[in-house]
């Protein structure tokens, strides 16, 4: 499933700013996933990070049971980490431009560095887009629902490992304190969980004390000996040399794409790490716009978002029975209900063949 139906990669008429979507899979319905503004060192780094998010986000979709494809937007800040006023506009309005030219194929939502104030702007130049605040409609920030699919899933994980769901008196590292892992954390603390929390943002510091956690350095909250490590900002952060130093003997977050290679699964099972497959475990924000798209009560997301505690426990279920690692027995869910779909379509048309279509470069 490595292959993308297509991926289109442009630079704004009105800001020059490089931006990509790159859609995986229509099998199941529209690729949708989020619109992420990033500083990348070089637009190669952007159009994969875009290629990697999408397919995931075909997992995603997937093994959530959702009518669903899977996409990706990346926007490249130009210049600077968080673009401003109009320059921030003229992005938003570009990336709108390029949402609205591939004509329902994708629909964008929020991600790192954009929010539902963002996807209002965007919405001025598509309809492709959910994630609009309530008095647009929408459901707002998904965050919150992805928290508490993130939580389902450690206590699934937590069933699996110690014989209980409970979370109270579990040490977790949480790793970035940002919109979802500070609502993450909240839940957390509500439940009992002893929280110890870094971010690169060291502002952030008076907040996690505020709430009764510890604050650790960035540097140090990998190798942490805990119960449960959650990376909760970008992906990447577990790979070939930091899987070595892990404390914990769990690792479930909301980060995509948590592991930098495939292979380092393999070394977390020979360590005797627990892992959660994060699409799975992060498939609450997913779930939040998927109902705006559908037009459904909100409080059927959260239901569904707690759902995923089930779905976390019949893949480490699956995983232990056959012999396998979870990433694995997750892929296979997934991909079992994809085999089973017809050929993609969406809007009653064949999708576009697979290919890099470049505009205004």
């Amino acid at each position: 499933m490595s292959d993308l139906e297509e991926i289109a990669v442009e630079r704004g008429e009105r800001s020059g700013a490089l931006m990509t979507v790159a859609v995986h899979s229509t099998v199941l319905g529209p690729a949708l996933g989020g619109a992420r503004l990033w500083r990348y060192d070089r637009p190669e780094a952007a159009i994969e990070d875009a290629r990697r998010l999408a397919e995931a986000m075909t997992y995603k979709a997937s093994a959530a049971g959702l009518d669903l494809g899977g996409g990706k937007g990346v926007i490249a800040a130009p210049g600077e980490m968080r673009p401003e006023g109009d320059l921030r506009r003229a992005i938003l309005l570009d990336f709108g431009d390029l949402v609205e030219s591939l004509e329902g194929r994708y629909v964008t939502a929020e991600d790192v560095g954009t929010g539902a104030a963002d996807m209002a702007v965007i919405a001025e130049r598509t309809e492709h887009v959910v994630g609009l605040g309530p008095e647009r409609g929408g459901s707002g920030d998904p965050s919150p629902v992805t928290a508490i699919g993130v939580r389902a899933a450690m206590r699934a994980c937590a069933e699996h490992r110690w014989g209980g769901a409970e979370l109270a008196g579990r040490h977790i590292v949480l790793v970035g304190f940002g919109h979802v892992g500070s609502h993450l954390a909240r839940l957390l603390r509500a439940d009992g969980a002893r929280l110890t929390i870094t971010d690169v943002d060291d502002s952030c510091r008076g907040p996690v004390e505020a709430i009764g956690a510890e604050w650790v350095e960035p540097a140090d909250a990998l190798s942490i000996p805990c119960d449960v490590l959650a990376p909760c900002a970008l992906g990447g952060l577990i790979d070939e040399r930091s899987v070595e130093r892990l404390g914990a003997e769990v690792l479930c977050g909301s980060a995509n794409n948590v592991l930098a290679e495939e292979q380092v699964a393999e070394r977390l099972a020979e360590r005797g790490i627990l892992y959660a497959p994060d699409f799975i475990a992060n498939a609450g924000g997913l779930i939040s716009v998927y109902g705006d798209l559908k037009g459904t009560p909100h409080e059927e997301a959260l239901r569904l978002a707690a759902g995923i505690e089930g779905t976390i426990a019949a893949v480490l279920a699956d995983a232990e029975r056959r012999g396998l690692i979870p990433l694995v027995a997750a892929r296979d869910l997934a991909q079992a209900r994809l085999r089973a779909a017809q050929r993609p379509r969406v809007g009653g048309a064949e999708a576009r063949p697979a290919g890099i279509h470049l505009r205004h470069s």
